[in-house]
């Protein structure tokens, strides 16, 4: 039997390829034939706008899955460019921060949702919101693994504290098998003597939990949401898609050992 995986995409830091990864390694596990969900869990949308979905027309988003004002089959979305599914959000998802807090278990919505549509996919792919907050703890109490995309620059392993401190509470609170499941450097420059320190201290930090895979910056990788579309159907031959196909490629080598070693 397949073992899914669910994965938050996560870093409290914004502009670090949070949202580009989401979506990207969503596309590229699908076109590995792997059935996949992508959630949207920021407010501000954008992974469902790079999915090519507008997140101003839709009739319910997860914000009403969250809240019980809808149902799993009414909310999920076949976006046209995609071959996986996808949980829109738009700006209602604001509300569901306010909400969440008088509901019972409210830390254990998503993951609810999750467990009731698990046997549908292989991978399950969650963006989380730029902040440490109820949606983003959902998000990680849900998870099986984090996967932290960041920047090689002077601040990006000083912001990955709080992150990691919020990861260790919800590990000894509500979800002990949560992980980190990989380190994934983005717009990565080699030339850049800092790329190469911080390098080195991720790998002393982090040891085999950083991905061989790095994400180059690349102009067509950057394009590709304004045209609604993940990197491999907007430009399959650019560097950015390449590096994403790489990490699903990565992603599943990993996960078939770790469901070898489960049997």
């Amino acid at each position: 039997m397949t073992v899914s995986k669910v994965l938050a995409i996560a870093n409290q830091k914004g502009g670090v390829g949070k949202t580009t990864t989401s979506v990207n390694l969503a596309a590229s596990l699908s076109v590995t034939r792997n059935r996949v969900l992508l959630i949207d869990m920021d407010p501000q949308g954008n992974a469902t706008m790079g999915s090519g979905v507008n997140k101003n027309g839709l009739e319910y988003s997860i914000y009403d899955l969250l809240t019980d004002q809808a149902d799993f089959a009414s909310v999920v979305a076949r976006p046209e460019d995609g071959e996986y599914d996808l949980l829109p959000a738009n700006g209602d998802l604001v509300a569901a921060e306010v909400e969440l807090i008088s509901l019972e278990n409210r830390e254990l919505r998503l993951r609810n949702i999750i467990e009731a549509n698990r046997e549908r996919y292989d991978f399950i792919v969650i963006d989380c919101p730029p902040a440490l907050n109820m949606l983003t703890i959902n998000s990680l109490v849900a998870a099986d693994g984090v996967v932290i995309p960041m920047q090689c620059e002077y601040y990006a392993l000083e912001g990955l504290s709080a992150l990691m401190d919020t990861i260790r509470a919800i590990q000894d609170r509500i979800n002990p098998t949560l992980k980190i499941e990989g380190i994934l450097r983005t717009m990565y420059d080699p030339r850049n003597k800092l790329t190469s320190e911080v390098n080195g201290q991720l790998f002393n930090y982090f040891g085999d939990a950083v991905y061989r895979t790095v994400v180059p910056r690349n102009i067509r990788l950057a394009e590709a949401p304004s045209y609604g579309k993940p990197v491999i159907k907007y430009d399959r031959k650019s560097r950015g898609a390449i590096a994403y196909l790489a990490l699903a490629g990565e992603m599943l080598r990993r996960h078939d050992e770790s469901a070898r070693v489960i049997q």
